[in-house]
Order: C-alpha cells, then sequence, then structure tokens
C-alpha cells in the first residue's frame, strides 16, 4: 500500500509543475496580447502626433481639442498662435492641437482648370 501512495505523490509533483510551466506560458502569451494589441499602436499613435505638432508652421489649417478652427499666425516654442477670424487671434498650447487639416494657401487657392482635350485637338 506504502508503494501506491508513494506513486501517487511523484504524479502530482510532476502535475504541479506542468501546472506552473503552463501558467507561466500563459502570462507570457496575455502580455504579447496586450504589448501587440495596445501598447504598441498607443506608441505609433503618440509618435505621430509628436511628429505632427514638431512640424506645424505659419499656414496651417489646424483644429484644437477643443474644436475650434484656424489658421497658424505664428509658432514658438511652447505655444501656436491661432487666427479663427480676420482680428481674433488665441494662442494654445501646441498640445491642444488635434490635428493639422491642410496647408492654408493649398486650401484657399482656386483649382487649376482642366481643359479638355477635344478642343485642344481641333
Amino acid at each position: 500500500m506504502n508503494s501506491l501512495f508513494s506513486g501517487l505523490s511523484l504524479f502530482q509533483a510532476a502535475n504541479s509543475t506542468g501546472s506552473m510551466i503552463s501558467t507561466v506560458v500563459m502570462f507570457g502569451a496575455v502580455f504579447a496580447i496586450f504589448y501587440f494589441l495596445i501598447i504598441r499602436p498607443q506608441n505609433k499613435k503618440q509618435k505621430e502626433a509628436q511628429k505632427m505638432i514638431a512640424a506645424i508652421k505659419k499656414g496651417d489649417r489646424i483644429v484644437t481639442i477643443g474644436g475650434i478652427h484656424g489658421v497658424v499666425n505664428s509658432v514658438k516654442d511652447k505655444t501656436v498662435i491661432i487666427k479663427v477670424d480676420d482680428s481674433a487671434k488665441l494662442e494654445f498650447s501646441k498640445s491642444a492641437v488635434a490635428t493639422v487639416e491642410t496647408r492654408g494657401d493649398d486650401a484657399e487657392a482656386p483649382a487649376p482648370a482642366v481643359e479638355d482635350k477635344k478642343e485642344n485637338s481641333k
């Protein structure tokens, strides 16, 4: 009877070691999933936002996180002065810029007229 119990205790010890290894593997898999689905994309998005803010220059059309649309009048170290109307200028922190839409001069310039090829061939 002693031999039967000694065999069971060895089986339980091996089973607990295998269980511990599978638990460690499972935690590693969960961490990898969190890294590739949450952490890595968030870091990419943050780097893109920093590049966008660093590239702001005079004449860019921007939208702030508060929803104010305007054209950049001047850029300082940590702030941006935005022209929102003919006489209204507001100063915002660069971190308050949500998006840079387009260059102000490009958006206001009319598109060049496209000539019809049939008229040119006659």
